[in-house]
């Protein structure tokens, strides 16, 4: 038997999915946590904005308001879970090919 340092397999960085399992829950807390500081630095971005262009009205109206509303939907995405992905699961399919039964068989009697 040969050993795997005699032939080394390149390894792949995505596993093979083989089952429906769910993104663990660490991971999809993770990404919520960082989805909610990305959208308040944008927040704080918008804010400081609106504060730089003061003397262009409807400018600083347009980052005043997204300053305000940031906030709102920064919650409603960090407590809203990403939607289940479909994906194609490989899976062992025991079921006999349906043509090679449709064929009449040859029966030779003797």
């Amino acid at each position: 038997m040969a050993s795997n340092e005699q032939f080394p397999r390149p390894r792949r960085s995505e596993p093979v999915l083989i089952t429906e399992a769910q993104t663990s829950r660490l991971d999809e807390h993770a990404a919520r946590k960082k989805r909610y500081a990305i959208t308040m630095l944008v927040r704080g971005v918008c804010l400081v904005l609106a504060a730089v262009f003061y003397q262009v009205v409807w400018l600083m109206l347009i980052f005043a308001v997204l300053g305000t509303i940031l906030p709102w939907i920064a919650v409603v995405m960090a407590n809203d879970r990403p939607p289940i992905k479909r994906q194609q699961v490989n899976r062992y399919d025991a079921r006999p090919d349906r043509v090679l039964e449709s064929r009449p068989a040859r029966v030779i009697e003797g």
